[in-house]
């Protein structure tokens, strides 16, 4: 699963892709997902490569993604900004606390995707209710 979400770690979109493909493979879904253009992209160490920085270099998006520890050219990275990732982790941790999505219960992608969706809602929600 990978997801597109904001700077305060609300989901915007996600992409399925089977558990035995790389992260690159899903990075430039998440990137067309038609949501407002981020300027920088923060993502996890799976998501280093040469090819996904061009791409997101070229639509205008700083990548802020550490290099792996067996890159042979030193890639700066901001770890001042990468420590903002830390909203995304949480992000993942409370969409898995709804107990179908880490034990996979819905087996199509339809039904998966449907079910991350209404989970978004839920996450959503907190943000529109009036708390005082």
């Amino acid at each position: 699963m990978h997801a597109h979400a904001d700077a305060q770690g609300r989901p915007l979109g996600f992409d399925l892709t089977s558990g035995e493909v790389s992260d690159y493979s899903g990075a430039d879904a998440l990137i067309d997902l038609p949501v407002v253009t981020p300027c920088r992209l923060l993502a996890d160490k799976g998501y280093d490569s040469d090819r996904i920085r061009e791409n997101l270099l070229v639509r205008g998006i700083l990548p802020i993604i550490p290099p792996r520890s067996n890159r042979t050219e030193d890639i700066p990275c901001n770890f001042r900004c990468s420590r903002d990732r830390n909203r995304i982790e949480r992000m993942f941790n409370k969409l898995k606390q709804f107990r179908r999505i880490p034990t996979r219960y819905d087996k199509t992608r339809k039904s998966v995707l449907a079910f991350l969706n209404l989970a978004a809602v839920k996450l959503w929600r907190s943000s529109f209710v009036n708390r005082t």
